[in-house]
């Protein structure tokens, strides 16, 4: 991947509204509460937002977005982003932008949820999935370069996963995590190809009034085997809520094994960024590893 970043200034929204899009360069263009790392977002006035790539391979979700989306949304009972105009590059930026209609709801990382809530989202976040695996007449991308192999068979991390339990070896249990690794790599999507979101992650899924309000984020989309969208059950959910997810989602015992080796590739790369392996950040990452290697 090309991930030279560029991190695209408030300064930078005016001048390519003011530019490409002068019928909104009267409104008011404002910073959100909390940035992402492949996109940064401002407020456009009160109901738009203008996402600006911050690299050359988050930008190859641009025209993808654009032209899915609309047809996406149409059978889901949640809000997914709805595109109003493509920017093209500039002397200034040199990769088309997005401007979108602006959802209400704050994304579940900025939020405290107690355990009924979870319970709740656990349900809605099952029914989303399950409206978005039932669509059949978009097609869709199937897994590549462009949102990092999601929805591909979860071996095309085999040597990153491997790589990564060998250096955790003194913290890890390394012999289980490995065989863990193999069972599930064993198994496959033996059924039709499935619409996924691809980053079903927290910071991807807002709330508003206590309910689900909107999926956000579908740079990740494609058409493939859905459990990296399970991930969600060890990464965020627990208990009960953990227990209406997979009840709710009702997937075979294989799919599973590849939902529970997608996030121990993912815990295992993030433990391996922390320096502080006794930090709390660090602790989830193995809490994360053990629940889903038993």
């Amino acid at each position: 991947m090309n991930n030279k970043l560029i991190m695209p200034t408030l300064d930078l929204a005016c001048k390519l509204i003011e530019e490409q899009f002068p019928e909104y360069s009267h409104l008011q263009i404002t910073d959100v509460e909390k940035q992402g790392h492949d996109n940064r977002t401002y407020r456009l006035g009160e109901h738009m937002l203008i996402r600006m790539p911050t690299a050359a391979d988050y930008a190859l979700k641009v025209p993808k977005e654009q032209e899915l989306l609309p047809q996406l949304a149409k059978p889901l009972s949640v809000n997914i982003p709805a595109p109003i105009k493509m920017g093209n590059p500039s002397t200034d930026y040199p990769y088309p932008f997005s401007i979108y209609k602006w959802l209400p709801g704050k994304s579940i990382n900025l939020l405290t949820l107690t355990d009924q809530d979870k319970e709740q989202l656990a349900f809605d976040l099952a029914k989303f999935l399950k409206e978005l695996q039932a669509i059949n007449d978009v097609e869709g991308p199937e897994p590549g370069q462009h949102n990092w192999w999601r929805g591909d068979h979860v071996t095309v991390y085999d040597k990153g996963a491997r790589e990564q339990i060998a250096e955790l070896a003194e913290i890890v249990d390394e012999e289980n995590a490995l065989a863990f690794w193999d069972r599930a790599c064993a198994t496959k999507w033996d059924k039709k190809p499935v619409w996924i979101h691809g980053d079903f992650a927290i910071g991807n899924i807002l709330m508003d009034g206590g309910k689900l309000s909107a999926v956000i984020d579908f740079g990740g989309a494609a058409v493939g085997d859905p459990a990296c969208d399970l991930v969600i059950a060890w990464t965020y959910l627990s208990g009960k809520a953990r227990e209406v997810f997979i009840s709710k989602m009702d997937m075979d015992t294989d799919t599973w094994l590849r939902a529970r080796a997608w996030a121990l590739w993912k815990a295992t790369f993030e433990l391996c960024q922390i320096a502080d392996k006794n930090s709390s950040e660090a602790g989830l990452q193995k809490r994360i590893i053990d629940e889903v290697v038993e």
